[in-house]
């Protein structure tokens, strides 16, 4: 989404569903006028909600609560109330679009569903070069056997495990009680080696779906393609 916005020049709005939920009455969905508000006087402006699915999940059901209803109610009103949604573009993403609200994915609202699959081996290439980039990797490090080894992770999996490689190479060369001179100049000395990689994997676990789970997404969203036509 952030993307999107970059190539289309439009301001950026990016709320966590879990950031919104409060437990103050009215302030989640005061949180979500406020949020479009600041996006109408902004526009362009694409407003990008994550993990919807826990801000409106289907009323009626066990994962509902009386905040979540009212926040389904806000964000339909905001979306289809008096005051237009001019030059402002929302998106959302979810890992179970089975549990969003059905009254949010009908026409004129979240009516485009489209399924993003993991990564392929050379687009994790991709992804471990770009959060590569700029870092003082050691030259025995070989991102295609990285990549060969990620089999399954999402972007934001091998993003984490490059942190935390790069953490743990920072704390294997700075220790406790160097002076901030030292550690400047120790600094420049660090290189992330394949052990610190070895690590990070022990550390970062793959998100926990198999093939069946994600040929189950992909079919979720045709369906809801198919009946928002």
């Amino acid at each position: 989404a952030k993307a999107i916005a970059t190539e289309s020049e439009a301001n950026f709005i990016s709320i966590k569903g879990p950031e919104l939920l409060s437990k103050y009455v009215g302030e989640s969905e005061k949180a979500i006028r406020e949020t479009f508000r600041k996006a109408r006087q902004a526009a362009p402006t694409i407003i990008f909600f994550d993990e919807i699915d826990s801000m409106v999940p289907t009323r009626g059901t066990a994962f509902d609560t009386g905040v979540t209803e009212r926040m389904v109610s806000q964000i339909l009103t905001e979306i289809d109330g008096l005051e237009e949604l001019k030059n402002v573009v929302v998106v959302a993403a979810t890992n179970r679009p089975d549990m969003v609200d059905p009254a949010l994915l009908r026409p004129g609202r979240l009516e485009r569903f489209i399924y993003v699959r993991p990564p392929d081996l050379k687009e994790r290439e991709i992804i471990f070069n770009i959060h590569l980039k700029g870092k003082p990797i050691a030259p025995e490090i070989d991102i295609h056997e990285l990549a060969q080894r990620t089999q399954g992770y999402v972007g934001a999996d091998i993003e984490a495990i490059c942190h935390e490689a790069a953490i743990i190479a920072l704390r294997d060369w700075i220790k406790p009680g160097m002076d901030r001179e030292t550690v400047k100049i120790e600094a420049l000395n660090v290189r992330i080696k394949k052990e610190h990689f070895e690590k990070a994997f022990t550390m970062v676990r793959p998100t926990q779906w198999d093939q069946k789970e994600y040929d189950s997404m992909a079919d979720i969203t045709k369906a809801i393609n198919k009946n928002t036509k």
